[in-house]
């Protein structure tokens, strides 16, 4: 009973981890709006991240924070190969296509997670996995409006997409050997900022920023914490925390919940309807994540 009930917990987080991520969009326009570009908003998330976690966990378990030299590559993996490079991918991707078109070779990450976790964790590979992925992916793509317009493609925008999408899965990957060696979810979300803020730098221009804090002053400084806190510190917490209760596959399905929420608060803060294939993506997803609930509670 005890088990059932940590795994169940665990699913819970990782729900709820991808529905915080769904909130970014609404705090993205806001700075958008702002003067700030992508490359500048991932950056003051990454540096506000990594100072609030390193600054509370100094404070209240320092203990946390002790790793093991040899160990650094698995927090360079999570910040750098993953954090940074597919924000990067990602953005860069934008310039080449349409925002939904983007947004769907980005969850192509479930598949790339799903392979890679059987091919270095010995995660099975069953028909159930494989359903879940495929309602997933094919939910984000109807989400997405892609599959009922016209979008331009291009062989740059492809290729930044996918590798959006392999970077986006390498957190997993990487958060996984780092829990393997013993490391919790708080000292794993610490390091993984600390080497995204410090690899962001060269790639950031900090002069709008600058003038933002100028204009705005306390105002910008409490909304960037604010979408720091809902949209990664504690996002990133239950993700980590769950992985510890859910396999890699099954907890990158589950986090797709994220562009249905990001659809449904369209809806509640800017009047956006969803289209009838959206609705239908959205339905595909969610019948992902219960695909995936109710085979837990059967191997339990």
């Amino acid at each position: 009973m005890k088990q059932k009930s940590k795994q169940a917990l665990a699913v819970l987080c990782v729900l709820a981890s991808g529905c915080l991520w769904g909130n970014m969009g609404v705090f993205v326009r806001h700075l958008n709006a702002a003067g700030l570009s992508a490359m500048q908003i991932v950056e003051i998330r990454s540096i506000i991240t990594a100072v609030l976690t390193l600054a509370g966990t100094a404070l209240i378990r320092p203990q946390l924070l002790r790793i093991r030299l040899r160990d650094l590559w698995c927090f360079a993996g999570t910040g750098l190969c993953s954090v940074l490079f597919f924000n990067f991918c990602y953005f860069r991707a934008m310039e080449y296509m349409s925002l939904s078109a983007a947004a769907v070779l980005l969850y192509t990450a479930p598949v790339f997670v799903m392979l890679l976790s059987a091919l270095l964790f010995r995660e099975k590979l069953s028909w159930r996995k494989a359903g879940a992925c495929a309602l997933a992916v094919g939910g984000c793509v109807l989400v997405s409006g892609v599959a009922g317009g016209q979008t331009d493609w291009s062989v740059a925008g492809l290729l930044l997409g996918l590798g959006a999408g392999f970077g986006y899965a390498l957190y997993s990957i990487f958060s996984r050997f780092a829990i393997n060696r013993g490391y919790t979810a708080v000292t794993i979300t610490v390091y993984t900022f600390l080497f995204a803020a410090l690899g962001g730098i060269p790639l950031t221009d900090f002069g709008p920023v600058a003038q933002t804090l100028r204009t705005d002053g306390a105002a910008a400084v409490g909304f960037w914490l604010l979408y720091a806190v809902l949209t990664t510190v504690l996002p990133y917490l239950l993700y980590t925390y769950g992985l510890h209760g859910v396999e890699n596959s099954a907890a990158s399905v589950i986090a797709s919940i994220e562009p249905v929420v990001a659809t449904l608060l369209g809806l509640m803060f800017f009047a956006e309807w969803p289209t009838p294939a959206a609705v239908a993506g959205m339905g595909l997803v969610l019948a992902a994540v219960c695909l995936l609930s109710l085979h837990r509670r059967g191997r339990t």
